[in-house]
């Protein structure tokens, strides 16, 4: 028999670890015909409530449940590398804990996958219902932002409930690097990929752990991981104000010399503040990028692990 191996981040997920395991466990009838056997690997992402309790009592009722338990909390991005690497199956999903990702569309990604002759099967939301509009706002400029600047396919709406063969988490175990955006590396490995629907499922229990500012610096991330553009941005922008600066060195002196001016009277002494506090806004703004890019080039090289693990079971 083959083996599905289901990924599962969790931080603070303590009331949607049972639900989510009887939600799998029910896909478990049609992947049995087709021998195909379940795993359940819950990454623990260093919860501080009985997320890990709750699956080490799973665990005791049955062994397919297993876990991987970080010694504290180092991402999403972390626990999804993480699980990879523990699956040991022909075929890995990665899933969310809160049951926004319907596993009822297993069965019709597994059939993709193994009979159509895809690599992967990814999902994206058709709408945000329930979500802030001025999230929803921001997440579709920025996939429109990311697309155009980025040469990795990344869709709007996109989830990291992904369906993937051997073929494809080895392409995408082989990039090791610390700084991790886990839908642009589905993307840039390529691959044969099919894209399934879904309308939006909000959260059975809890709350959601991505607060605004949380996605804002999630998508720098995934910028600055994806696409050297803003660093053309800010040379065009410097050498813009360049040949700015030199024509108006040129219209300033042309014109001391042809009409002369007060020598009594300091003139321009507004529009000189506000150039300076506008250059130098740009001059920040530029320093800005370029500190962006070194601070990750920064921490790749430091070569720290991903994630630390504290116990697996």
């Amino acid at each position: 028999m083959k083996l599905l191996s289901v990924i599962v981040p969790c931080y603070n997920e303590q009331e949607n670890i049972r639900d989510f395991y009887d939600e799998i466990i029910k896909t478990g009838n049609y992947f049995k015909e087709h021998d195909v056997e379940i795993e359940i690997i819950y990454v623990d992402d260093g919860s501080f409530d009985e997320t890990e309790k709750e699956v080490r009592e799973l665990h005791k009722t049955d062994e397919r449940v297993k876990l991987v338990s970080f010694s504290r909390n180092f991402g999403k991005e972390a626990a999804i590398y993480a699980g990879l690497k523990k699956a040991e199956g022909d075929y890995v999903v990665v899933m969310d804990c809160d049951l926004q990702d319907p596993p009822a569309l297993l069965p019709e990604m597994y059939k993709a996958v193994a009979e159509e002759g895809y690599d992967s099967v990814a999902t994206r939301r058709v709408d945000r219902k329930g979500e802030p509009l001025i999230r929803s706002i921001f997440a579709r400029r920025f996939y429109k932002i990311i697309n155009k600047m980025s040469k990795a396919e990344i869709v709007d709406g996109a989830r990291d409930y992904r369906f993937m063969n051997r073929r494809f988490v080895n392409a995408v175990l082989s990039m090791e690097e610390y700084n991790r955006f886990s839908k642009g590396i589905f993307g840039w490995v390529g691959f044969k990929n099919k894209w399934i629907e879904f309308e939006n499922v909000e959260r059975k229990k809890g709350e959601t752990k991505w607060s605004f500012w949380k996605l804002f610096l999630y998508a720098l991330d995934g910028i600055v991981a994806f696409s050297t553009i803003p660093l053309a941005i800010a040379s065009f922008v410097g050498l813009l104000l360049c040949l700015v600066t030199v024509f108006f060195i040129i219209f300033i002196i042309v014109r001391q010399c042809i009409l002369g001016g007060d020598p009594n009277q300091v003139d321009g002494w507004a529009s000189t503040v506000c150039i300076i506090l506008f250059v130098s806004g740009v001059q920040l703004l530029c320093v800005g990028i370029l500190g962006q890019y070194l601070s990750k080039t920064y921490l790749e090289v430091k070569k720290r692990p991903l994630y630390i693990v504290k116990e697996e079971i």
